[in-house]
């Protein structure tokens, strides 16, 4: 999203003088791309919207010292990006819970990551597009959910400099000046990242996925959710390409291949005396996504049992990443419980 309208005028002189309707007014266009920003930095979709908060709380504070020597939207930038920062600083680490049952032996063991999936109707109409003259990323795969776990591999303040450069296209001297550091510190900081980075992602990226809401991607989504609603192993390989991976955020379980995905499923997922599957479908991160939910023995109900997220290549699913924190689903619009 880049800045168009004149913030000079009366409205932002209205908001200065402690209009809250005009501050409304003037920063609430960039509060979907502040969100969305901090979510890429932290990974959570609830701390980013702590962070949103925070930042315009922060920005309201110190309207009267917004001076114009850079854009509101660098202004607004630089506070979310340093509320983050301060959040990764401070922030207790998530423990994560063991499995409920024993699990085979993964592919590797890869390091924890607290990652949630993003709705997909927080992100609202992404151009598929580069957003400034220094971005690399188009707008569809930054938001993607590999793209968002690579990023949580890396330091806090390279995650930032790859955000602002590499994603926002911000230039090197504005994102020099919003992590308070030269530019040639602030470009070592990008290059760095850029190397890891690089080998966090799957090759290909998101061009080798059907266009989102296409008939291919629908096709591919159905015929997976009817495969895991009847357990049926066999029809859920077959829908997986040859270097296919299984993960589980924040379990650093990883599998990969379709014969040991389809261990993993008939021992795990679908092990007797397991109870009965529902698939709800929703998007996230651009993606098709899942509610699942587990038929109650008691009630004539299914309680939620968490998420699962698509990544397709062609025809056939690439990666699956299951989800067992049901806190999400709220954001998904998704309930706690449904009828049998």
């Amino acid at each position: 999203m880049r800045e168009t309208a004149d913030v000079t005028g009366p409205l932002l002189a209205s908001a200065q003088a402690g209009d809250e309707d005009a501050f409304a007014e003037l920063t609430g266009p960039f509060r979907r791309e502040l969100r969305t920003h901090c979510y890429r930095i932290l990974g959570s979709a609830a701390d980013a919207e702590d962070m949103v908060q925070e930042t315009m709380m922060a920005a309201w504070r110190g309207l009267d010292r917004f001076e114009e020597r850079a854009s509101l939207r660098t202004w607004l930038h630089a506070i979310a990006t340093n509320k983050c920062l301060n959040h990764l600083r401070t922030a207790k680490s998530h423990a994560a819970l063991p499995p409920e049952v024993p699990v085979p032996e993964p592919t590797r063991t890869g390091e924890p990551l607290w990652l949630e999936p993003y709705p997909d109707a927080l992100l609202g109409d992404l151009p598929d597009a580069t957003p400034g003259p220094e971005g690399q990323y188009v707008a569809r795969e930054s938001v993607s959910l590999a793209f968002i776990a690579a990023l949580q591999h890396l330091p806090p303040r390279q995650r930032a400099a790859l955000v602002l450069r590499d994603v926002l296209g911000f230039r090197a001297a504005e994102t020099a000046g919003i992590l308070d550091c030269t530019v040639d510190a602030a470009n070592n900081l990008l290059k760095r990242a850029r190397v890891t980075i690089a080998g966090q992602l799957p090759p290909g990226g998101r061009d080798l996925a059907p266009l989102p809401g296409s008939v291919r991607e629908h096709e591919v989504s159905a015929r997976f959710a009817d495969a895991f609603e009847r357990c049926d192993v066999a029809a859920i390989v077959a829908l997986l390409t040859d270097d296919a991976w299984l993960t589980m955020p924040p379990l650093p379980f990883e599998y990969q291949g379709r014969d040991r995905i389809g261990h993993f499923l008939g021992t795990v997922s679908f092990r007797p005396g397991m109870r009965r599957t529902r698939l709800v479908p929703t998007r996230a991160n651009g993606q098709p996504a899942f509610g699942r939910y587990l038929a109650d023995p008691h009630t004539p109900v299914a309680r939620a049992y968490g998420m699962i997220v698509l990544t397709l290549a062609g025809d056939r699913v690439s990666v699956i990443t299951g989800f067992t924190d049901n806190s999400v689903l709220p954001r998904f619009g998704l309930p706690r419980t449904l009828p049998v």
